[in-house]
Formats: C-alpha cells, structure tokens, sequence
C-alpha cells in the first residue's frame, strides 16, 4: 500500500488559548506562536507521519528550531484561526494565520519555521526519517542550527553572573529547565524558549521600573508585540540552569524596542549558547482620544530602556 502524501498547502482550524488573554480579550504573541506550532504538527500528519510515530518508530524527535513571526493585526480571544502551512524554498515552512472580520479575512501572522527531525538517544528504535521528511533529519541541535555562536569562557574565580552580568545594560535572569519546558525527557523545546522570552521581557521592565502593571494603571498603555523570533542553537539539558541575558538594541522611530534575548548553561568553565531571541515591543494606547494609537516612548522612559534609570 502506497501511502497518499499531502504536499501543500495544509490548511487547519483552530482558537487561541483562553489563557493567552491577558489584557483585556487580546491575545498575547507566545499564543499566536502555539498556534504555529499547533498548524506545523498538523503539517507534519499530513506528510505521512505525526511526531508520536516519528519517535516511536523512527526515534527522530520533532523540533521547532527557528520561529520568527510578523503580527500586522491583533487576535481576539473568540476568533476562529486559520492556519495555512507550505513549504518554502530551503527547508523552513511558510505559515499564515487569519481571522475573518467583518466579512474579510484579514492577516494575524506571517511566520517562517525551521522544523527538524533530532536523532534521540533515548529511543529504543532508530530507522531513516521516511522519504518525505528525509531532509530534515539532524544527528542532533546543534548540526540544525544555522547560527555559529561561540562559548563564552569562566575565568577562575568568575561565575556566569560575573561573566553575564558585565554586558553593557543587559539584564541577567537565571532559571532551571524544568521537566515541563522540556521534550523526550531530555532538552528545553521551542516553546520553552518562547515562555522564557515572554518571562525575561516582564522581569526587565519590572527591574526598571516600568513594569506592564504600571503602564496600564499610569497611563492606559497595553503592550504590542510586532516581530518575535527565538532559535534553538544547541540543547539546554533538562535540569540545567539556563542564564538569560536581555539587552535593547535600538528604539525604532520613537514608538518600538527592538530587543535580544540569550540563553547560556554552563558547563565547566564555558558558557554554551543555547538559544536567542529577537522581539519588536511596544505599548498602544487602551483609552481616550488617541485609543488604539502607538504610543510614543518619552525620554524618560527610552533612558530606563537603555540605561537603567527609573521612569
């Protein structure tokens, strides 16, 4: 029996998770990015072979290495979600979400995704990725990853905190790859990273005094996400201690952030990278004449982004 391979496009149906409607019915950019993960799975079936039987049969665990998303237009926490996903030139996917407003469709996401097949260890069977996916099998993350980032070195006596914390208005927040940020009993996944970038993006702006809660009780400001990118560079162990570092990079016409997050685990007296991300954050205004506008960063506020200061 010659089985029947959809090629592309694969279209699905889906809603945002409640959980991701944060402020107000919105929902927040770590939940358009499930949805992206939730229309490459089904991709991913529609080739032939789903990730359980990948693993099991093939000992090849499925893995998002590269995700970067355009969001043009806000989700609503009803909305019904339509995902498109084809193939690209090279081997990332091509992902497309839209809603349908007011009797159109109109755009949420564009996305590109890099998904890979890992030999994993842990299998107890290990046979080639079938013929479709072929291309995509990977011997581990690190051969995946399209970025070179070299180790950082400990020095003796130094810590990753002496090491990390030294970066020029970079804001250092450690926290340990616990079992549910992880896959194949292994490794940190995609959206383990995604969650992360969403934590440390919280933590910086509470560290300067500009926190999301303080934003919307002073001035009616809600957060905006624009661009989001994260990649896997090599595996963050489960277990490990993962040292994130958040910096901004440029303020883009006085109204977005551009920032970066990296991700190290130590091991003996290097700091190996393990992931890095890119957001594009802003705040739009929630009431009042301008409602609905970009609102534009005030000089105070830019001096607490790139230096440090309070607001």
């Amino acid at each position: 029996m010659t089985a029947t391979i959809q090629i592309e496009p694969a279209v699905t149906y889906a809603r945002p998770s409640y959980e991701g409607a944060n402020i107000r019915t919105w929902i927040g950019f770590k939940h358009f990015i499930y949805l992206v993960e939730q229309a490459v799975l089904e991709w991913l079936l529609e080739q032939g072979s789903g990730a359980r039987q990948l693993f099991l049969e093939h000992g090849l665990g499925v893995e998002i290495v590269d995700c970067s998303v355009h969001l043009p237009a806000v989700l609503e926490i009803d909305d019904r979600v339509r995902a498109q996903v084809s193939t690209g030139k090279d081997r990332r996917l091509v992902v497309q979400l839209s809603v349908v407003r007011d009797g159109g469709e109109v755009t949420v996401l564009r996305g590109k995704v890099d998904l890979v097949l890992v030999r994993e260890p842990a299998a107890t069977v290990h046979r080639p990725a079938p013929p479709a996916l072929a291309g995509r099998e990977v011997p581990d993350l690190a051969a995946a990853s399209p970025v070179a980032a070299a180790p950082l070195v400990v020095p003796p006596g130094g810590t990753a905190r002496s090491v990390l914390a030294g970066q020029p208005a970079g804001y250092l927040w450690s926290w340990r790859a616990r079992y549910f940020y992880c896959h194949f009993s292994d490794r940190v996944q995609h959206s383990g990273f995604v969650r992360a970038l969403e934590e440390v993006v919280d933590r910086f702006l509470a560290d300067r005094g500009i926190s999301v809660g303080r934003m919307l009780a002073e001035r009616q400001w809600i957060p905006v996400v624009s661009r989001a990118r994260v990649q896997l560079l090599s595996a963050a162990q489960l277990e490990e201690t993962v040292h994130t570092v958040f910096t901004v990079v440029d303020i883009l016409r006085g109204v977005m952030f551009d920032a970066r997050m990296d991700c190290y685990v130590q091991r003996a007296d290097q700091l190996v990278p393990v992931a890095t991300g890119r957001i594009l954050h802003g705040y739009a205004i929630a009431a009042g004449v301008d409602a609905g506008r970009l609102a534009q960063l005030d000089p105070d506020l830019i001096r607490a982004l790139l230096a440090g200061g309070g607001a």
